[in-house]
């Protein structure tokens, strides 16, 4: 699968921390060459991972997506659920998320939905992931030290 499509998006999905080659295959077969189909990462969030709002006058409900394209909501979770063992970013993401009463099942949605941002402007940019370039990561690791 990723080299049908040449260098460039094996390249953006396999430096993933622990995306290897299947995991790399998988997300990239569900969220496609095609960059219209998510302007930004907040579409490509809202296809799978974040969640339902529905506002009318004063009221106002979030609640779980259950009508999104299933398939890369798998795919971006089993990415995510995996990502916390080889990135104290997102173990930090998910460790916080819990903190904050998050049950393990939404910490891992918070924390997919922050790799969304990540993956896409790899995406849009042409470039792979870099944990040195990550500002994230950076932060934590001045913060740590």
């Amino acid at each position: 699968m990723l080299a049908r499509h040449g260098d460039r998006p094996a390249q953006l999905f396999t430096c993933l921390p622990r995306a290897g080659t299947n995991r790399a295959a998988l997300l990239l077969a569900e969220i496609g060459d095609c960059l219209a189909r998510f302007p930004d990462d907040a579409a490509l969030a809202g296809a799978g991972v974040a969640p339902s709002t529905r506002a009318s006058g004063d009221r106002h409900h979030v609640a779980f997506r259950h009508s999104c394209d299933k398939k890369l909501r798998e795919a971006l979770i089993d990415f995510a659920i995996d990502s916390r063992q080889a990135s104290p970013w997102a173990a930090d993401i998910y460790q916080r998320a819990c903190e904050r009463g998050a049950r393990h099942p939404h910490a891992v949605r918070i924390l997919a939905r922050a790799w969304c941002r990540i993956i896409w402007r790899c995406w849009v940019g042409g470039t792979a992931y870099d944990p040195v370039r990550h500002g994230g990561l950076q932060q934590l690791l001045a913060a740590a030290g």
